[in-house]
């Protein structure tokens, strides 16, 4: 009972927590995810442990990367006692959530929750397989200009994509598509790993026949490398389930170019380019069909939609060669001056290459690795950090105001916030797993050629049909998990793509050790049902379970807090500006959970309450508001020192209060807010126009003040 209760919640986590979404959270999807593995982690944990006490013994197995596991999660647990903001650290950025120590804790528990446990590894794929394509189905109407999750926001007002901000390029889904992922190149990311899971169902039926597709003759000379001599196995005999993963593999490659996320098609071409070499260099077989398969799964898409790379896409396009075709025969070269002009004059963008804007970012990333070189700033304090070393080059793009709470680039993330320690201990990690796959897929074909030699025709044949089935697994494994070091290259980390980070590797070594047969695994469970419980059973259950309840209600009140602090967000918009409502709501977020950013929002919309008391001739009310208002900047300032942010929010502040007193002193103790900016963001430009501001206020101050005292 218990494992079919573990296997549903591994079940979930594959299925649901790509399709998570929620409209009444500050966050639409991250927070949503975040806050589901949080739970279903705490299920995992609970029925695991009840498991270990109902058996009477521990039930936890060891795998090969333990001492890399162990290592990593020491170097996070430094970074957060020595960061600069250990809230942040500990549960994450606010806005992200995922990757915060808490996270990373959870994704382990998930790791050695899975390979202690009994699970169908090809069903869980399946899963995931199917929650992808109900992904898709999602996002496909967003692509035509109808996205959904503008019809459940606007509740059915609006079927269209206008409740998106179309700033930039990011949250337009006709032109990007992100579904239930929440970004482009999220969905990308998730859709690159499920393409090689796909891989591995198309080609499944190729080392697995049937009996009579092999005749007595052919068996009597086996394997060369691994495979039979003359064996035709095609897909004739599962033309149906072929047919399905074709077209499924189709249509997630097309998702892929709709979300026009560079990295993603870089990753599956990288992965398809690794998977075929290893395909050819030791399978071989059916190898004309795998080539002809592969360019129609991916070329055709690429045809019919293009890459979104313009670079590519002018060789695609019919009229962009004739037009190359055209330029051959201009002669006069004052009109091919001019046609050149007016060329560059359209692809002239105010928008700044995202490329360019991730090479200074990383620039930055790199010097706060230099300059916290141990443990970092601090687990996903990139946010706050960055602006430290902030390069000057950043202030001339479009995204000159925009806040990196990552580095977009998962590996200088590490380095700028958990240091070298961190960094090597996370390369470690992957290096590991890798040299492991090599080694275990060497050993495979290590296997397989002693076994065709040992083996009697027919007889052990479907053994070694298994054995090269484990191989497409763990290549196709393999693959999708190159993906997410690839894509994590050009971005960070998600919810679902950590999911699959460490989960991955827990899969492959579960599918290299199903040592223990059914029969002994229903043999240990019926004795463990037989047993009577003893009452350190019921305590140690007592125990569980109060915990388990506690963390869940926490979890919770977190999820809760966050539709609150969402709802006074909304009342903080520009055409609604609604400061009252929006303090209530932020009030009630704190009352529920603690939490510096709500303090934050709190205070801020207090001083704007403040201001508007003192217009309203309500003058003991505006001076209680700057003093709660004054309070609770504070308090979030001591929970978060270094965070820019926080400062600015004190600055503006002061500024009010300073309209509801013309107390002098608030300038000054606003400059002294901005003057603290100023060391924790050398380069940011706002802040030195606004201490200009202050200071023209102050210079009027005194002249006002000078005037006042000569009458």
């Amino acid at each position: 009972m218990i494992d079919r209760i573990l296997k549903f919640l591994y079940g979930s986590l594959f299925f649901l927590t790509p399709l998570i979404f929620a409209t009444s959270t500050s966050e639409l999807f991250e927070f949503n995810k975040m806050i589901f593995i949080y739970l279903i982690t705490i299920l995992i944990g609970f029925f695991w442990l009840l498991k270990m006490i109902l058996a009477k013994k521990m039930i936890f197995k060891k795998t090969p990367l333990d001492i890399p596991i162990i290592l990593f999660l020491f170097s996070q647990v430094m970074a957060t006692i020595f960061s600069i903001d250990r809230h942040v650290s500990f549960f994450g950025y606010y806005g992200r959530f995922n990757g915060g120590l808490l996270s990373i804790i959870s994704y382990i528990i998930l790791y050695y929750g899975f390979v202690s446990n009994s699970f169908d590894i090809l069903s869980l794929l399946k899963i995931s397989l199917w929650s992808s394509v109900l992904v898709m189905i999602y996002g496909l109407p967003g692509k035509l200009g109808h996205d959904l999750t503008c019809f459940l926001v606007s509740r059915g007002r609006s079927f269209d994509n206008s409740c998106w901000s179309r700033e930039t390029n990011v949250f337009d889904p006709a032109n990007r598509s992100f579904s239930t992922l929440g970004q482009p190149n999220w969905l990308g990311a998730y859709l690159a790993i499920n393409f090689f899971i796909g891989i591995y169902f198309l080609f499944r039926p190729l080392v697995i026949p049937s009996e009579s597709d092999v005749t007595s003759d052919e068996s009597r000379d086996l394997f060369k490398i691994s495979l039979p001599v003359g064996r035709q196995v095609d897909f004739a005999r599962n033309d149906k389930i072929n047919l399905i993963y074709i077209v499924y593999l189709f249509v997630n490659f097309s998702f892929i170019l709709f979300s026009r996320s560079r990295s993603a098609l870089a990753a599956v071409g990288i992965g398809l380019v690794l998977f075929v070499a290893y395909y050819l260099l030791f399978i071989k077989l059916n190898a004309k069909k795998l080539i002809i398969t592969l360019l129609l799964i991916t070329v055709v898409p690429i045809l019919l939609f293009k890459t979104g790379i313009e670079r590519v896409d002018k060789y695609l396009s019919i009229s962009n060669i004739k037009y190359q075709i055209s330029k051959i025969h201009i002669k006069n070269k004052k009109d091919l001056k001019n046609n050149i002009t007016i060329e560059q004059y359209n692809n002239a963008s105010s928008v700044t290459e995202s490329l360019d804007i991730r090479k200074i970012v990383w620039k930055g990333a790199i010097d706060l690795g230099l300059r916290y070189p141990f443990f970092g700033t601090g687990v996903e304090t990139f946010a706050y950090s960055y602006n430290f070393v902030r390069p000057k080059q950043h202030n001339l793009t479009s995204e000159w105001d925009f806040i990196y709470n990552k580095a977009h680039n998962e590996f200088l993330n590490y380095l700028a916030t958990t240091g070298f320690v961190g960094l090597l201990t996370y390369l470690g990690f992957i290096i590991f797993f890798i040299v492991y796959v090599i080694n275990n897929l060497k050993t495979q074909i290590s296997n397989v050629k002693t076994k065709s030699q040992m083996s009697k025709p027919k007889k052990d044949l479907k053994i070694l049909d298994l054995d090269l089935s484990s191989r497409i697994l763990v290549l196709s494994l393999l693959t999708a998990w190159l993906t997410i070091l690839i894509t994590n290259f050009f971005g960070f980390s998600t919810t679902t793509i950590n999911l699959f980070f460490y989960l991955i590797p827990a899969l492959v070594f579960y599918s290299s050790s199903e040592e223990e047969s059914d029969e002994s695994r229903s043999s240990r469970q019926a004795r463990t049902i037989n047993n009577k419980l003893s009452l350190y059973q019921y305590l140690s259950i007592f125990i569980i379970s109060v915990s388990t309840i506690y963390l869940l209600f926490s979890i919770f009140a977190y999820w809760l807090a966050d539709t609150q602090y969402a709802l006074g967000l909304n009342y903080l918009k520009p055409q609604i500006a609604d400061y009252q409502n929006a303090a209530s709501y932020f009030e009630r977020a704190l009352k529920i959970r603690k939490e510096p950013v709500y303090e934050d929002r709190f205070s801020s919309s207090l001083s704007y309450l403040s201001a508007v008391a003192s217009y309203q001739k309500q003058n003991k009310m505006a001076k209680q508001l700057m003093s709660l208002s004054d309070y609770y900047n504070k308090k979030s300032l001591n929970s978060s020192s270094k965070n820019i942010f926080y400062w600015k929010t004190r600055a503006k502040n002061q500024y009010l209060f300073y309209q509801v007193s013309l107390d002098s002193n608030k300038l000054l103790e606003g400059i002294k807010a901005l003057q603290v900016g100023v060391k924790l963001a050398p380069t940011d430009p706002k802040i030195p126009y606004s201490l200009a501001v202050y200071y023209s206020l102050l210079s009027d101050a005194e002249k006002k003040q000078i005037q006042k005292d000569s009458w």
